[in-house]
């Protein structure tokens, strides 16, 4: 009877720590050896020995056996034969660990491989390439390295033409190492599409599906590449239509994904109108089909992370993915993931899909957000199915901070509707997990949940009071001194939504904790949101009589300056009109409106607005001189008699007869005053 052996108790080699070592050494020795064939033997002895065997390649590399490859493979006394075995051992030392690859770069194996590649033999750089190629796929090793002689990329190219094995290589090689648009810019202004658009019809698979990668890469967020890809026939046949092509069911599925990709990429680009029939027909389904259970998790993660991105600006194609194939509820399946009954058999397969379902829900949060950005009847479908609003609710505290980004992302997208807010929203107390997140989260996290806060916060909400007793204005109030534009955004906004049409003791609580100092910063902020949503929140907070009497009562003399300042600078007619609307409520006070009539300068800045050459500012000012000159209030007589001295009396009665109707009406409005 057979009985397995207990862990570890007989070993594969039959060597000792000690003796692996003494080995290595062994093989280092012959590499110093004065017979030129020696060497080369014992390279293709070391060769043998370390494939597979990444303990023997770790001891290579701490004995100092790379410094001694690399010098063989530069000596031009070294036969052809050496430096190509030493480009095979350095490739094979270079399919070990991370940290293999670390020592390989730190002993500058790449200028030695690019230095080999001006060698004329074939062998030789296919060797060289395809150790690059190992070693620039590593994520530890700085792709800007291809980049840093200008001689390299030209070369390459010129090396697509020379055997298929170079041209896998080289455009695996442009495809990992195009990570921002200067390199896209870099590879583009070298003729990588001219060069490589002919190998996605090359006989070999591995080459057409690199090119395709190649392709991917380039034109991710570039108009430039976009644009000019439109336009390449390939052997007669436009590049849009082979990527159609690349997607028919009978392709391989990573073919068909990758082909997705580049016409998503130059859709967005804006290379290609969103309702053309190949991204319609061809593109959109593709996509949805790889989100199917019967694909494998990244196929999953990838088709709808691109599916998302694809459709994110455009409701047409929302509308058209969110009713093929059931796609609302397969996403459900992302969740249930692995399920109990999974089909997977392969034990590494589970472990790995284990470890990694949390990118699909990542995906799913996603795909949710992008389908449901703009479409009523689309955000009815998503939080009708099964649990989404409690899945949602647990993906904003999971482990992963890219798995809560995106929950956040898709709670964002629902909280766009009216309808939601006031029932899934309610129903489930989204707030609370989302006031958690905004404690101590990064910036990429808050702006998405403060933008959330905001819309929780408007008057129809009905998370509105809960939210308010549960010390939300501090925490708004903290984010309007980020340094981040798009934070101080959001937390003005939402304190403006707040204080819409609020009762005294929160707006008095808004401006106390935000303090009249952080209201004035703010009121000269260079970001124009926010300076915009400030003067909406100072209009909100100016509203109502004994709010506005009792606010300028307390601040009257810095809220006057600030309305001073930015009616005397240079600033956009939106902010202008929002200043004069501030202006007109703070007229609209009782005692408030003193602060106007007793300050000529103003009254003369309302008089220059009453006549400006912008309609929406004339009525701004106009609306101003008229709560000041109402007739049923203590003081009346006095302030129109002031105005008619200034000569308003004579502007409003030019402006009865204003071709724009709400701006002659307004002013006929006001010229009544002074008739009763």
């Amino acid at each position: 009877m057979l009985t397995a052996a207990a862990e570890g108790s007989f070993n594969l080699f039959g060597h000792s720590a000690e003796e692996v070592t003494a080995t290595s050494r062994h093989y280092v020795d012959r590499l110093f050896d004065p017979d030129p064939q020696k060497v080369l033997q014992g390279v293709i002895d070391m060769k043998n020995a370390v494939i597979g065997n990444n303990k023997q390649k770790a001891n290579l590399i701490v004995l100092g056996a790379v410094p001694r490859l690399l010098y063989l493979l530069q000596q031009s006394s070294s036969s052809l034969e050496l430096r190509t075995e030493c480009s095979v051992v350095l490739g094979s030392l270079a399919m070990g660990t991370e940290n293999n690859i670390k020592s390989l770069v730190d002993c500058h194996i790449i200028p030695a491989l690019l230095q080999g590649l001006l060698c004329p033999d074939l062998i030789f750089i296919e060797a060289c390439l395809r150790c690059l190629r190992t070693v620039f796929i590593s994520p530890v090793t700085p792709v800007q390295l291809l980049y840093t002689d200008p001689t390299v990329i030209p070369h390459l190219m010129s090396l697509l033409s020379r055997s298929q094995r170079t041209q896998e290589y080289i455009t695996q090689i442009f495809s990992h190492c195009c990570k921002t648009p200067e390199h896209q810019t870099v590879l583009f202004n070298h003729g990588a599409i001219q060069n490589i658009a002919p190998l996605l019809i090359s006989p070999s698979y591995k080459v057409r599906m690199q090119a395709l990668k190649c392709f991917s890469v380039l034109a991710y967020e570039n108009t430039q590449v976009s644009m000019t890809l439109v336009n390449v026939l390939v052997d007669g046949e436009l590049l849009s239509q082979v990527f159609v092509r690349m997607m028919q069911r009978d392709q391989p599925i990573e073919m068909q994904l990758t082909a997705a990709k580049c016409l998503t990429y130059m859709c967005r680009a804006g290379a290609i109108k969103t309702d053309d029939s190949c991204i319609v027909l061809k593109t959109l389904p593709c996509l949805v089909r790889m989100c199917s259970k019967e694909h494998l998790l990244e196929e999953r993660v990838e088709g709808a992370e691109t599916l998302a991105y694809l459709m994110e600006p455009d409701v047409e194609l929302q509308r058209i993915a969110s009713t093929t194939d059931h796609l609302v509820a397969m996403l459900a399946d992302y969740f249930k993931y692995p399920s109990s009954v999974s089909a997977i058999t392969d034990i590494k397969r589970l472990d790995h899909d284990l470890k990694h379902a949390h990118e699909l829900r990542q995906a799913a949060f996603k795909l949710y957000a992008s389908l449901g950005s703009n479409d009523e009847d689309i955000r009815k479908k998503i939080t009708e199915t099964e649990n989404m609003m409690d899945r949602i609710v647990s993906g904003l505290s999971e482990s992963s901070i890219k798995v809560r980004l995106a929950a956040v992302r898709c709670l964002h997208s629902l909280s766009r509707s009216v309808q939601q807010l006031r029932t899934s929203f309610h129903d489930h107390a989204v707030w609370k997990p989302l006031m958690k997140l905004l404690q101590n989260a990064p910036d990429e996290v808050l702006v998405m949940a403060s933008s959330t806060l905001c819309n929780l916060l408007l008057e129809f909400s009905p998370s509105k009071e809960p939210i308010l007793e549960s010390g939300v204005i501090e925490l708004l109030c903290s984010l309007t001194q980020s340094d981040s534009p798009a934070l101080r955004v959001n937390g003005i906004w939402a304190l403006m939504n707040m204080a819409f049409q609020a009762d005294q003791k929160v707006k008095v609580e808004i401006v106390r904790c935000l303090g009249t100092e952080q209201l004035f910063r703010l009121l000269s902020d260079p970001d124009t949101n926010v300076l915009m949503k400030t003067l909406g929140l100072l209009r909100n907070l100016l509203s109502t009589r004994p709010h506005i009497d009792q606010i300028m009562s307390s601040h009257g003399k810095q809220i006057m300056q600030a309305v001073t300042l930015i009616l005397e600078a240079e600033h956009s007619i939106e902010v202008k009109e929002q200043t004069l609307c501030i202006l007109a409520n703070i007229g609209d006070g009782n005692t408030a409106k003193d602060l106007i009539m007793t300050n000529d300068d103003m009254l003369q800045k309302i008089k220059y607005y009453m006549g400006h050459s912008n309609v929406k500012l004339q009525l701004a000012a106009t609306f101003c001189i008229s709560n000041l000159i109402w007739n049923e209030e203590d003081g009346s007589q006095e302030r129109q008699d002031k105005l008619r001295e200034m000569g308003f009396v004579d502007i409003l009665h030019k402006l009865t007869q204003a071709p724009d109707s709400s701006l002659s009406d307004r002013a006929k409005t006001a010229m009544q005053q002074y008739l009763a």
